[in-house]
């Protein structure tokens, strides 16, 4: 099977056909016609459901990984997504929305290790708060890379966890709470106001599923009272702002949020006569 990146609605070509082709040979009815249309994406979310993915209809690296008979039990489920809403309050509608939009998709790397995004200005930041600002600024000049008052310096994907391993031999603790981990880039540094009994408890339990990846959200949610009033009400500005911070507008999160919650829901009905 072709298997690209991703595959969404509006999709059309060979590798559209080649996942029809898997799905019918699964079992699931769908034309053969190589367009990504509303059928094919009800055949993928009714498969997804099946092996216990997110139904959400996308095919990605998890859906095209199942098809080959390769589900990952480190991959979040929809039994995860329930358990969550179960713990906020919401409707599963709304974790999945949040799932979609403010995820990165997938909470491992090729490799097998957590995804992670390096922040050499928090690395400072923490640096001060653990030292003082005299010792981050003459770490800042020798490793202006790791450690910097401004943002910037990424490097993407596995090569932030060489950025991270560096970073380690100057302040271990400092360095992994100047990450974002997993799926919903929870910060580091949030590991005590969250709950875990260190940042290296944190730091592991990021790595053992998407599923803790998921709790950790979670737990950031039920800290920040504003937080959780707005996604109980539905408002996805204010939940948004945030979540994202003031960019959120530039970037659209609260409209993507609010339409995915949407199709959320007016799926459920569907989803629990299946």
């Amino acid at each position: 099977m072709n298997q690209p990146k991703i595959l969404i609605l509006g999709a059309h070509g060979l590798a559209v056909r080649d996942l029809q082709k898997a799905l019918a040979a699964a079992g699931f009815t769908v034309d053969l016609d190589g367009d990504y249309d509303e059928g094919t994406e009800h055949a993928v979310a009714a498969f997804q459901r099946s092996v216990g993915l997110v139904a959400d209809g996308i095919a990605g690296p998890k859906t095209f990984a199942a098809l080959l008979g390769k589900r990952d039990p480190l991959h979040l489920g929809f039994a995860d997504l329930e358990r969550a809403a179960k713990t906020l309050g919401i409707p599963v509608a709304a974790v999945q929305a949040v799932n979609e939009v403010e995820s990165k998709g997938e909470g491992f790397l090729d490799n097998g290790r957590v995804v992670i995004l390096f922040e050499r200005h928090v690395f400072y930041q923490r640096l001060v708060k653990a030292h003082d600002q005299a010792e981050a600024d003459r770490l800042a000049g020798l490793h202006p890379n790791l450690i910097n008052p401004k943002s910037g310096g990424y490097a993407g994907g596995a090569a932030e966890w060489q950025r991270l391993t560096s970073a380690r031999q100057i302040d271990e603790a400092c360095a992994l709470e100047s990450c974002s981990w997993g799926l919903f880039q929870v910060m580091g540094y949030h590991w005590q106001d969250l709950g875990y009994a260190s940042v290296q408890d944190f730091v592991t339990r990021m790595q053992a599923s998407e599923a803790e990846q998921l709790d950790a959200f979670v737990r950031f949610v039920k800290a920040d009272p504003a937080l959780l009033k707005a996604l109980k009400a539905g408002k996805w500005a204010d939940f948004a702002r945030g979540y994202n911070g003031p960019a959120y507008a530039r970037n659209l999160y609260d409209v993507k949020l609010e339409r995915a919650f949407a199709r959320y829901s007016a799926a459920a009905p569907a989803k629990d006569a299946a």
